[in-house]
C-alpha cells in the first residue's frame, strides 16, 4: 500500500488482493454510488413522510415542532444513521454478522432487529394491497369514494362498519387518528368489510388477497438478483414519487383555500413546546422515518466500496429525508385546505394522519377536483412507490443478514433466490390473515406491538452504548477515518457516547409511563390471545439480546475474564481482507487489542 499526503488529507492507494475481489463479486456490490444513495433514499423516504409528518407538525404547534424535531435529528438521527451505515461498510456484513465481528456479545441485537424487519415486512405490505385496490378503482368513470356516486350497491367500504356518524380510531405508527366516515359518506361502500367482533375473522377479501399477491410478486422480482436488481429498480421507485409529489404540490397550491391549509400546517404555537408529548412525537418520528435500529442501513452500507464517503452520504440523505417531509406537508395541506374551503368547515375537521389521510381525507379532496381520476392515479401511484421500495429494501436486508451467516451456502447458484422466495411465500401466507373481513384487528396488533417504538428505542440505547463505550467511540472514528480519510465531526462522537443514549433512555421511560394496552377503536378490548400475541411480538425481538449474551457466555471456553475479553474485544475479522490493520493510527493503542496483526 502507498500513501500520498496532500495537506492533512491522506489518499490511500492500495491493491486489492484477488481473494477479496472474488469475495466481493460473489456477495455483490453497488454498481455505482448513486445506486446506494437511491436505495437508502427509497428505504427511509416512505409513507410516513407523506401521511405522518405533516399531521404531527400541525398537531404539535406548527412551525415550532421543528425545534424538537431538529434537536432529535442531530442528536439521535444522524449519529445512529452514520453508526449503522459505517458499520455495514466497514465490516462488509449484514446486520447480524457485523456485530459478531465488532462485538460478539451484542450479536443478539442483529437477530432481534431482523425479527422486527420480518414482522414489518409481513404487515407493511398490506398497506400496498389497499393502495393497489384504490389505484385500480381510480380508473373507473366515477370514483367509488365520491359522495355523489349513485351506485349504492358498489362494494367499497374503507375502515369501518355501515353505521351512520361513526368515528373510528386506529393506532398506526403510534399516532391516534380519527377516520371520519360520516363526513366523507364512505360508510356506504366497502373495502375492509370489518366483522363486528374481534374474535371473528370472517371471510377472505379476495380482491385484497390478489392485490397482496401482486405486491409480493413485485417485491420479489425487485430483489431476486440481490443488489444487481435492487440497484436498477430504485432508479425508478425512488425518483418517480418526487415527480408525482411535484405534480400534486403544484396542483394543490393552485386550488382555492390552499393558503389557509398551509397556514394551518405551519402557524407556530410556542406554548406547545411545554407539552412532553410534542417532544415524544418528534423523537418517534425520527426513529420511524430514518429506518434506524432495524439493520436495513447496515445491509445497504455493506455493499459499498470500502473507501466510499459514507459520512457525507449520511448527512445528505438525512437532510433529503427531512426536506421531503417538509415539502410533502405543503402538498397535503393545500389539498386539505381546499376541501375545507369547499365544505365550508374548519381544517381541523378534515386533517388526518396515517391511513386516514391516505385512504380517506386526501382521496376525498381529490374527488372534488376537476378530472379527479387523474389526480387519484397520481396520488396512489406515489403511495405505492413510496411503500414499495421501503418494503423490498427491507426484504433485501433480511436476505442479506441470513445469507451472510452462511455465505458458503447462499452465495452459490440460485440458493439466495430460493431463500427470498421462501421468505416471500411465508410472509404472504401470514399476511392473508390481514386481508380477511376481520384482518384489521390483526393488522393493528402487528402495528402496535411487532414494530414497537420501545423496541427500537431499546436497540438504539444498546447500539450507542456498544459502539460508544464497549467497542469505543475513538476506535470507531479510527475505522471511519481509515475508510474516508478524515474523522467526522466530533459532536457525533460525543452524541454516541453521552447524548444519544441519554435522550433515548428518557424517551423510553416516557413511553413506559404513557403505555396503555391496545384497544381497537380505542374502546374495544382484545381477548386474552390478542394481548398474548402482542407480547409475543415484542418479546421475541427484545429478548434476543439477553438470550444471546447468556448463550455466548455459556458456549465460549475459558475463564470468565477471558470469555468477556473475547466477546467484547474480538475484532480480529472486522476488517475487509483488502485493508491492513490500522493499529498504527493515532489516539488508539491497537497493539493491545485482538485485531493486532498475527
Amino acid at each position: 500500500m502507498m500513501e500520498k499526503t496532500f495537506g492533512q488529507e491522506k489518499l490511500r492507494l492500495d491493491a486489492t488482493p484477488a481473494h477479496h475481489s472474488s469475495a466481493s463479486t460473489a456477495r455483490g456490490q453497488w454498481s455505482s454510488k448513486i445506486e446506494f444513495l437511491l436505495a437508502v433514499a427509497g428505504q427511509i423516504i416512505g409513507l410516513g413522510n407523506v401521511w405522518r409528518f405533516p399531521y404531527l407538525c400541525y398537531k404539535n404547534g406548527g412551525g415550532v415542532f421543528f425545534i424538537p424535531y431538529i434537536l432529535f435529528l442531530f442528536t439521535c438521527g444522524i449519529p445512529l444513521f452514520l453508526l449503522e451505515t459505517a458499520l455495514g461498510q466497514y465490516t462488509s456484513q449484514g446486520s447480524i454478522t457485523c456485530w459478531r465481528k465488532i462485538c460478539p456479545l451484542f450479536e443478539g441485537m442483529g437477530y432481534g432487529s431482523q425479527i422486527v424487519v420480518l414482522y414489518s415486512s409481513i404487515y407493511y405490505i398490506v398497506i400496498l394491497a389497499w393502495a393497489f385496490l384504490y389505484l385500480f378503482s381510480s380508473f373507473s368513470s366515477e370514483l367509488p369514494w365520491e359522495p355523489e356516486n349513485k351506485h349504492r350497491n358498489y362494494s367499497f367500504r374503507i375502515f369501518g362498519q355501515s353505521f351512520d356518524n361513526i368515528c373510528m380510531k386506529i393506532k398506526f405508527m403510534k399516532d391516534q387518528m380519527n377516520i371520519m366516515t360520516n363526513i366523507f359518506c364512505i360508510c356506504r361502500r366497502r373495502i375492509l368489510n370489518i366483522t363486528q367482533h374481534v374474535e371473528e375473522l370472517g371471510g377472505m377479501r379476495w380482491e385484497l388477497a390478489l392485490c397482496l399477491l401482486l405486491s409480493w410478486i413485485i417485491c420479489y422480482f425487485c430483489v431476486w438478483k440481490g443488489v444487481k436488481s435492487t440497484g436498477k429498480v430504485v432508479y425508478f421507485t425512488a425518483t418517480f414519487p418526487y415527480l408525482m409529489l411535484a405534480v400534486l404540490l403544484i396542483r394543490g397550491l393552485t386550488l382555492p383555500g390552499a393558503m389557509a391549509g398551509i397556514k394551518f400546517y405551519l402557524y407556530p404555537d410556542p406554548s406547545r413546546l411545554s407539552d412532553p408529548q410534542v417532544w415524544m412525537d418528534a423523537g418517534t418520528q425520527i426513529f420511524y422515518s430514518y429506518a434506524i435500529c432495524i439493520g436495513c442501513l447496515t445491509a445497504l452500507g455493506s455493499y459499498n466500496k470500502y473507501n466510499n464517503n459514507c459520512y457525507k452520504d449520511c448527512v445528505y440523505l438525512c437532510l433529503l429525508n427531512s426536506g421531503t417531509s417538509f415539502v410533502a406537508g405543503f402538498a397535503i395541506f393545500s389539498a386539505l385546505g381546499f376541501m375545507a374551503y369547499e365544505q365550508n368547515t374548519d381544517i381541523s375537521k378534515v386533517a388526518e394522519s396515517g391511513p386516514g389521510l391516505a385512504f380517506i381525507a386526501y382521496p376525498r379532496a381529490v374527488a372534488m377536483m376537476p378530472f379527479p381520476q387523474v389526480w387519484a392515479i397520481f396520488f396512489f401511484s406515489m403511495i405505492i412507490l413510496l411503500g414499495l421500495d421501503s418494503e423490498f429494501v427491507g426484504l433485501e436486508a433480511l436476505a442479506t443478514a441470513v445469507s451472510d451467516m452462511y455465505p458458503a451456502y447462499f452465495h452459490k447458484g440460485h440458493r439466495r433466490k430460493l431463500l427470498l422466495l421462501f421468505i416471500s411465500v411465508f410472509s404472504f401466507l401470514i399476511g392473508l390473515v390481514m386481508v380477511t373481513e376481520g384482518g384489521l384487528y390483526i393488522f393493528q396488533v402487528f402495528d402496535y406491538d411487532a414494530c414497537s417504538g420501545m423496541t427500537l428505542l431499546m436497540f438504539a440505547i444498546l447500539q450507542s452504548l456498544c459502539i460508544g463505550w464497549v467497542y469505543g467511540a475513538d476506535r470507531f472514528y479510527d475505522n471511519i477515518e481509515d475508510m474516508i480519510g478524515y474523522r467526522p465531526l466530533s459532536l457525533i462522537k460525543y452524541c454516541l457516547k453521552y447524548i444519544t443514549p441519554l435522550i433515548c433512555m428518557g424517551t423510553f421511560l416516557f413511553s413506559l409511563i404513557k403505555y396503555t394496552p391496545l384497544k381497537f377503536n380505542n374502546e374495544i378490548e382484545y381477548p386474552w390471545w390478542g394481548y398474548a400475541l402482542g407480547w409475543f411480538f415484542t418479546l421475541s425481538s427484545t429478548l434476543m439480546v439477553p438470550f444471546w449474551m447468556l448463550y455466548s457466555l455459556s458456549r465460549t471456553p475459558g475463564t470468565l475474564r477471558q470469555v468477556s475479553d473475547f466477546l467484547l474485544l474480538n475484532c480480529s475479522t472486522c476488517r475487509p481482507p483488502s485493508t491492513p490493520c490500522i493499529h498504527r493510527r493515532r489516539r488508539t493503542n491497537w497493539s493491545s487489542l485482538a485485531c493486532a496483526e498475527r
